[in-house]
């Protein structure tokens, strides 16, 4: 909510027309993303006519403070929730930079993927602010992502298979 949807419409903004369409998940809790979302996509069709893209929300996997035990019942819950979205949208690509609600979209890609149905690259950014260790979504993903990026020196030196790019957002 907020942080890392105005994080990845940064890294949206650098990226070609053909890029399209484009299909936003978000929980269905969060109240701020939608109108960001919409506000960025409206100055993008200023400059590309045939910008496309959707909106799709999905139960939220893990509510800040919410127990252990009690997130993995509501993460298995959303990846059953994703599961058709992600059938039906057969992505390319998934871009994601952490919020808890890219879990469930990316591994419901990755069992399309061992289904032979489709496979998505997957792109982990983890958030400018994760500095020293890494968000419990880039934990997870760490392993599953085909390309880890992070922004800061210590986290690649932490964690060998990332990619330090820099500051990207």
């Amino acid at each position: 909510t907020g942080g890392h949807t105005t994080e990845i419409l940064r890294l949206l903004s650098c990226l070609s027309e053909s890029y399209s369409p484009r299909h936003y998940v978000f929980a269905d809790s969060d109240e701020m993303s939608e109108a960001k979302i919409r506000s960025f996509e409206q100055k993008r069709a200023e400059t590309f006519s045939s910008s496309q893209f959707t909106l799709d929300r999905i139960p939220r996997s893990r509510e800040v403070r919410q127990s252990w035990t009690s997130s993995v019942v509501t993460t298995l819950y959303s990846i059953l929730y994703s599961l058709p979205l992600t059938y039906k949208l057969k992505p390319d690509l998934i871009l994601c930079n952490g919020p808890g609600t890219c879990v469930p979209v990316c591994i419901s890609a990755l069992l399309l993927g061992l289904l032979g149905i489709k496979r998505a690259i997957i792109v982990y950014v983890e958030s400018i602010c994760r500095v020293e260790t890494l968000s419990l979504s880039g934990k997870i993903l760490y392993y599953f992502s085909d390309y880890f990026i992070v922004q800061w020196p210590d986290l690649k030196e932490k964690y060998p298979k990332s990619v330090y790019l820099g500051r990207i957002v």
